[in-house]
């Protein structure tokens, strides 16, 4: 007799701590609520020290597993202008940015478990080789093994597999696809879906079928293990809320991959 299909299991993830000084952007208490994995800002395009601490602390209290979400030094641009940083510098920025939240982490009774880069750095590392390579040569320098959660496919997710750090496939589903399995630039029309509806929809479909269907309609496999949850949206932390209940409906698991 044929033992019955494990259910299907997923991470949700959600960038957090994405404030500076007295300006606030993301619903953190909410959403680590909702979450099981936390990008918390590092300062070079949000976050400040104060907001790191109190993220760290309220991940910890949580269960929730702290990740560093390293990024260009941006703050003006939010981390989504394209930079061009010498491959050495980078690495030193990368390194820079996990040793401060693991400062946190610890302060908090936690650690760091995962980097994750943003926007600009996040996208560039998709297809080039050498700033992915400064990435994971910052993350290895930061100690111990890390795990880098990015694009399925991208030269992030190989400069790290050369580099002995373990890899985490991730999906968005309130991001539009390519045919080829990559986001649509956020400069273009429909790059987000801002449909709740349908964002619940797309979540379910990649957790439980890891799959997707594209800007011009191709069904596209997308092998993830942890689920974007923007938290610079309006209504972020009910639509998060949402997903999560139907996930559970679905008969997905949600847990984190740390």
């Amino acid at each position: 007799m044929t033992a019955p299909a494990a259910p299907p299991v997923i991470d949700l993830n959600a960038d957090l701590g994405e404030g500076f000084g007295r300006w606030h952007l993301t619903d953190d208490e909410a959403l680590l609520s909702v979450v099981t994995s936390a990008n918390v800002a590092c300062g070079f395009h949000a976050g400040d020290p104060s907001t790191m601490r109190r993220v760290c602390e309220l991940a910890a209290a949580r269960g929730v597993v702290i990740g560093a979400q390293v990024s260009y030094r941006d703050l003006a641009g939010f981390g989504r202008r394209a930079m061009d940083v010498p491959p050495g510098e980078l690495a030193d920025e990368i390194t820079y940015q996990i040793g401060a939240l693991e400062v946190f982490a610890r302060a908090a009774g936690a650690r760091v478990g995962y980097v994750k880069p943003h926007g600009a750095l996040y996208n560039r590392c998709v297809h080039d080789a050498e700033q992915a390579a400064a990435v994971a040569a910052g993350i290895r320098a930061a100690g111990g093994s890390l795990t880098v959660l990015g694009l399925p496919g991208s030269q992030l997710h190989a400069a790290a597999t050369e580099a002995g750090l373990p890899v985490v496939g991730e999906a968005f589903a309130d991001r539009a696809y390519t045919a080829e399995g990559t986001l649509v630039p956020r400069r273009e029309a429909g790059a987000v879906v801002h449909d709740p509806d349908a964002v619940v929809k797309r979540a379910v479909g990649l957790a439980r079928d890891g799959a997707v269907t594209s800007r011009d309609g191709t069904r596209i496999a997308v092998a993830a293990r942890s689920l974007c949850l923007h938290g610079d949206t309006p209504g972020a932390a009910e639509l998060a809320r949402r997903v999560r209940s139907e996930l559970a409906a679905a008969g997905v698991r949600v847990r984190s991959f740390v």
